[in-house]
């Protein structure tokens, strides 16, 4: 009668079959937001300052010797992040990159609306996925999975990028054509890419495995011990409002 899902994604649920059972189908929004925000943040800055391939090279003994011009990286600090898929994760994001110095661009579907605008304290603008790719120093994904955007960024989009530019996802592997990213890395038509989600997950692309320039997580965007509780509580409080007939209570999806 009911299937409630821990974590915010349902495209793992098979929406019609529980609509022609009269299956009620909800999620957990609200405490995947912050930790998901957060994992970007920290990708874009691993990637764009080497912090992983500095320490990974310290360990192994392969690091190039400390000096002034040695072990050099990029700053955020002035840069334009594109955030494709300004919902609640993509704002997030954008409020840190905000307090760093970025600059914020978006695409959606639509528009946000003044309202909306006014409501996140900080400017943002709107452009075409083309247009986004061609201007953005970094790209975060930050979309819902659907069919219809599989390879979302392949290698007509990696093309359009700046080959100063970072990819991230936090998002869905999916949205990546992973051959088409491996090439353009290797290829230097992008700087870097950091990404917690992967096309073929868990399989990781091997040659993504050998880059220095990307950055890996293990689907680890909501992974935090607080979001991991928050999601327990957030299931159990759509399972007792569904009991009690509190359906203005309830995280629904369908």
């Amino acid at each position: 009668k009911l299937v409630t899902n821990f974590g915010v994604g349902f495209n793992n649920i098979d929406l019609e079959a529980c609509r022609e059972r009269g299956i009620r189908v909800t999620n957990t929004p609200q405490p995947v937001i912050e930790p998901t925000a957060e994992l970007a943040f920290a990708l874009m800055h691993a990637v764009a300052r080497r912090t992983a391939e500095f320490d990974r090279k310290l360990r192994q003994g392969t690091a190039e010797p400390f000096g002034v011009m040695n072990n050099l990286s990029h700053s955020l600090y002035g840069k334009t992040l594109g955030i494709i898929g300004m919902g609640r994760i993509g704002q997030a994001l954008a409020r840190r990159a905000v307090a760093s110095g970025m600059t914020i661009i978006y695409h959606n579907r639509r528009p946000l609306g003044d309202e909306d605008i006014r409501r996140l304290g900080y400017e943002a603008r709107y452009m075409s996925k083309e247009e986004l790719l061609e201007t953005a120093d970094f790209v975060s994904l930050n979309l819902p999975y659907t069919p219809e955007v599989k390879h979302l960024i392949g290698e007509r989009e990696l093309k359009m990028m700046k080959n100063s530019a970072y990819l991230i996802n936090t998002a869905r592997g999916a949205h990546v054509d992973e051959e088409a990213l491996v090439e353009a890395l290797k290829e230097g038509e992008i700087a870097g890419a950091a990404m917690d989600v992967y096309e073929h997950e868990p399989k990781i692309h091997p040659e993504l495995l050998t880059l220095d320039n990307v950055v890996l997580s293990p689907h680890t965007g909501t992974g935090t011990w607080e979001g991991r509780i928050a999601m327990c509580e957030n299931v159990c409080d759509n399972i007792l409002a569904w009991e009690n007939n509190e359906i203005d209570k309830m995280n629904i999806v369908l």
